[in-house]
């Protein structure tokens, strides 16, 4: 009984303002209109002047949604623009690192306040030689090579509501292969929230909405920890328990409101300036603790995607890559029709309605490499509300799978129930046929086909699998397997 008194005002004390936790942020935020200068106080005692300049936002054709935002900030006697969210990382000014997470125009047209924002643009700022947060603290939440499958990150466009309204994402979807992947706590923290039953004290004025795949974490932030669509709970998950960071929580899969894609919906709720329960922006944690763990090379990153009409052109930008040795010497796009080329940035149009994943290369001077992929969707102008077809792939073990033992794939197609899917495994085996179900139930067991492939020598191989609808519109998804000896 002294351990749940303990748990519990521990818990309620944590929740009541989030800013008094025993593990306050290494970083200040201001929600600010154009216009409006504010103060930031930062951790180590500095305090900065900031003023939000301008904000820009440019919508798509296809929803009128807002596919990219920057704003124009003055601080240490400098402007700079910042690019709002879509995988974007802090940025050093002077003395001081800072980002913007969000843009007001963005609740014009989305279904749901995730951010709590009720200015023109949310920034948070840094000490310049600070971490994004505080080193083991934050681990990244599953047991996967980072984007090995595909994801959506915040304020990407996913899909459309009805009046006309947007699902942006505010959280972090990270996909990966159902049933096969252990999703970990990213903190040490307290289980607030198991499926329907929630812990007393935090019923009303917090950020939970519970659902019987859903588990809530509260760590010492005062922060709110969501872990969605998972296949099962781990064991050890108890109401009112304690886990520690790292621990197996539950594994991934597609349960409650997936979609029918597996992934893992994980998302960080916060007090806001706003006073309110908000979306804490998590890309730079995560960011930085799969570094930490893992201590990759390098690491390539093409995202996010884009959504256009036929006979559209795109920008596909490879400038977010990163190098452990200080920079990448060369960026190499393998597009979906065949043709390569090299350069940051590369310009595509797309003449037919489908699903395109081009491929970036990123090299250090060194010679060690990364590949990432992006997708493009391509809606037909004559039937704008007619979804083009897609794949999700995805396989397992992503970390280091063996030369000649089996790594599993699983496919399914959304959007057509036509043909079957036809795989290249990289290796020279072209031909393998599955036939998934094309999402027809999204919650099926059997919804993803799953077939098996052995490498017989190491190396890095690049996974192709398409599968057409009936009007032979394009569908495709790549992924990355680096075979060890």
């Amino acid at each position: 009984m002294n351990r749940f008194i303990a748990l519990m005002v521990m818990a309620i004390g944590f929740a009541e303002q989030g800013r008094s936790a025993a593990l306050p942020p290494l970083f200040v935020t201001l929600d600010l209109k154009r216009g409006e200068k504010a103060v930031a106080n930062l951790p180590n005692g500095d305090a900065t002047e900031i003023e939000l300049l301008a904000v820009r936002e440019k919508r798509g054709a296809v929803w009128g949604e807002v596919f990219h935002a920057e704003v124009d900030v003055h601080i240490n006697g400098r402007t700079v623009t910042l690019v709002s969210g879509m995988y974007q990382l802090p940025v050093e000014v002077g003395d001081v690192k800072i980002d913007c997470p969000i843009t007001g125009g963005l609740k014009g047209n989305s279904h749901i306040d995730h951010w709590a924002l009720e200015k023109d643009a949310r920034l948070r700022v840094w000490p310049k030689e600070s971490a994004a947060i505080r080193p083991g603290t934050f681990g990244y939440p599953v047991t996967q090579k980072w984007f090995a499958s595909q994801t959506s990150f915040s304020n990407e466009p996913v899909a459309p509501r009805p009046a006309r309204r947007l699902y942006y994402h505010a959280g972090l979807d990270i996909g990966g292969c159902e049933g096969l992947i252990d999703v970990l706590a990213a903190t040490d923290a307290l289980v607030v929230s198991k499926g329907d039953e929630i812990l007393a004290g935090h019923e009303d004025d917090t950020p939970i909405q519970k659902r019987y795949d859903v588990l809530y974490l509260m760590d010492e932030r005062g922060w709110y920890y969501r872990y969605s669509h998972l296949e099962s709970f781990d064991d050890s998950v108890e109401l009112c328990g304690r886990v520690k960071l790292g621990q197996k929580i539950g594994t991934l899969g597609k349960e409650g409101g997936s979609g029918g894609w597996t992934h893992l919906h994980f998302e960080i709720k916060s007090r806001q300036p706003s006073g309110r329960w908000g979306t804490q922006e998590g890309y730079a944690f995560l960011w930085q603790a799969y570094r930490e763990r893992h201590d990759p090379d390098v690491i390539a990153v093409a995202r996010p995607g884009h959504i256009i009409f036929s006979g559209q052109t795109v920008t596909l930008d490879g400038s977010k890559s990163w190098s452990r040795s200080g920079g990448i010497s060369r960026h190499e796009w393998l597009f979906s029709d065949g043709s390569s080329l090299t350069g940051v940035m590369q310009r595509r149009t797309y003449s037919k309605p489908g699903t395109y994943v081009e491929t970036l290369k990123a090299q250090d001077a060194g010679g060690r490499a990364d590949y990432d992929f992006v997708r493009v969707k391509v809606f037909d102008r004559r039937r704008p509300d007619a979804q083009p077809p897609r794949l999700h792939a995805t396989f397992h073990p992503t970390f280091a799978p063996k030369a000649g033992e089996p790594v599993t794939f699983k496919v399914r197609a959304f959007h057509n129930t036509h043909g079957e899917e036809i795989w290249d495994f990289g290796d020279g085996a072209t031909g393998v046929r599955t036939r998934s179900d094309g999402n027809i139930e999204q919650r099926a067991k059997d919804g993803y086909a799953v077939v098996t492939h052995t490498y017989e020598e190491p190396g890095d191989y690049l996974v192709h699998v398409q599968r057409p609808n009936a009007e032979g519109h394009h569908a495709e998804d790549r992924l990355h397997v680096r075979v060890v000896e």
